[in-house]
């Protein structure tokens, strides 16, 4: 087939979809309702879930205080939460890393 020739149009919107990332950022807004429903309000305003990589979910946070807390006493909690919530997402560890760096 030329790349001229007409196309079904269900593979030209897959196509679309796939070059302008609308998947991703379904998928980017759906991890972050899940992030803030796990976390609640006050905890999902100083942080923000930024990929899940193999199974791992990076979150960003916004201070080195609430960065400490989080890691030490807080991981454990939210991950258990969010294989609750969104088993879908295959998240199996947390990592957080102190927004900006």
């Amino acid at each position: 087939m030329a790349a001229r020739d007409p196309q079904l149009l269900s593979l030209a919107l897959s196509e679309l979809i796939a070059l302008r990332g609308f998947a991703r950022v379904r998928g980017d807004n759906e991890l972050e309702a899940v992030w803030k429903a796990v976390a609640g309000p006050e905890l999902a305003a100083q942080t923000r879930p930024l990929q899940v990589s193999r199974g791992v979910l990076m979150v960003s946070v916004e201070n080195a205080p609430l960065l400490s807390e989080i890691s030490a006493f807080q991981g454990p909690e939210l991950l258990q939460r969010l294989k609750q919530k969104a088993p879908h997402l295959k998240i199996k560890n947390l990592k957080f890393k102190l927004s900006g760096t």
